[in-house]
Parts: C-alpha cells; sequence; structure tokens
C-alpha cells in the first residue's frame, strides 16, 4: 500500500467513524468529520498534507516511487 492510499484510508475511515459516533454516541463527534473535511480541502489548494509528511518520515513508498 503507497501513501496516497494509506492517506485516503484514514480520511475515510475518520469520516465514517465521526458519522457513527455522532448518531450513536454524541453529535458533536460530527466536529471530527467536519475537521478531516476542511483537511482535505486545505491539502487540494496548498499541496501539503501533514500525514504525508509522517508516512515518508516512516519511509512509506510513494505512488511513483520504486520498491
Amino acid at each position: 500500500m503507497n501513501r496516497t492510499q494509506i492517506i485516503r484510508l484514514v480520511a475515510g475511515t475518520l469520516v465514517t467513524s465521526s458519522i457513527v459516533l455522532a448518531k450513536f454516541v454524541h453529535p458533536n463527534w460530527i466536529y471530527l468529520a467536519v475537521f478531516v473535511g476542511l483537511n482535505l480541502f486545505q491539502s487540494a489548494l496548498t499541496k501539503w498534507c501533514l500525514l504525508d509528511d509522517i508516512l515518508k518520515k516512516l519511509n512509506v513508498k510513494g505512488e511513483c516511487e520504486q520498491v
């Protein structure tokens, strides 16, 4: 699995989890989904993602990098 796939997996998991938690635990969990959405919006505009930097430091290969 490359960095792009991991980032999409983490974002999707956080959004889905926050919606389920907002429904069954407390409505304020929806703010986690809002935060993830805003972070995705920001990363699209600035081309910078904190999780990508973290994965690079953990030596996770990118989409175009050779194994």
